[in-house]
């Protein structure tokens, strides 16, 4: 009887595997409006409008702070309570203040991107190696011209860091914008839930996945074309200390 139950338990498995290779490999749900392609690149839209408007308002309040020390601690308390907001809740409570449509939705994505974005130009600025400071101050450099050409330089790999974070955790809560009434591939995946389509749901998340290790492999691609071999490693080096 047990390997009786074993061997159905295996079948079943098989059986749901092969309900989500069909899935994926079936053009049906590729295509259109309503297919995989379009609602990836929807989710891509959300993802990158949030990222980008986060980074627009996070980078030169973190910058500021890091090279005026003023507000250290603002940064700390903030960061850790809007890392704490339920990013549904957020949306939810946006909705009903202002209606439905895309504004609610990216305004909780842009609020869960802020932290580590703030937190990577804060850390990058006031990291800076104290001897280049110094020896920027030494040669008359005034305040901005030693955040320009020596505090921003190095931060560079911990900014672009904090906007790697951001966008990780935005591409696998952008499903949220499907219970506003959005697109993206949260819709994929809440449709699938509303008809107990399994394969449908492990398809989509499946999707977000992928979606999100390709972003991460662009803006590391990125940060290698940004910022200098030297100033990597010695970011490494700093973030193992």
């Amino acid at each position: 009887m047990a390997a009786g139950h074993a061997v159905g338990a295996g079948g079943g498995e098989r059986g749901v595997i092969g309900e989500l290779i069909a899935w994926l490999t079936d053009p049906a749900h590729w295509t259109g409006p309503g297919g995989v392609l379009a609602q990836t690149l929807l989710h891509l839209y959300y993802c990158v409008v949030s990222v980008a408007a986060a980074s627009l308002v996070a980078v030169p309040l973190g910058v500021y702070i890091g090279h005026t020390g003023r507000g250290s601690v603002l940064v700390v308390g903030v960061g850790n309570a809007m890392r704490a907001l339920p990013t549904l809740g957020l949306v939810t409570l946006l909705v009903l203040g202002f209606g439905l449509g895309e504004l609610p939705a990216l305004a909780g994505l842009v609020i869960l991107a802020i932290p580590s974005i703030l937190s990577g130009a804060y850390a990058g600025v006031r990291n800076a190696p104290a001897d280049a400071v110094d020896a920027a101050k030494g040669m008359g450099m005034t305040a901005a011209q030693r955040l320009w050409q020596v505090e921003l330089p190095t931060a560079l790999p911990l900014v672009l860091g904090g906007v790697r974070s951001a966008m990780l955790q935005v591409v696998a809560t952008a499903a949220v914008a499907a219970y506003v009434g959005l697109g993206g591939l949260g819709r994929i995946l809440l449709d699938g839930l509303k008809i107990s389509d399994y394969a449908q749901m492990a398809s989509a998340a499946i999707v977000i996945a992928v979606l999100a290790v390709l972003l991460d492999l662009v803006l590391a691609g990125a940060t290698r074309l940004l910022v200098p071999r030297g100033l990597q490693l010695a970011a490494r080096r700093g973030g193992k200390d």
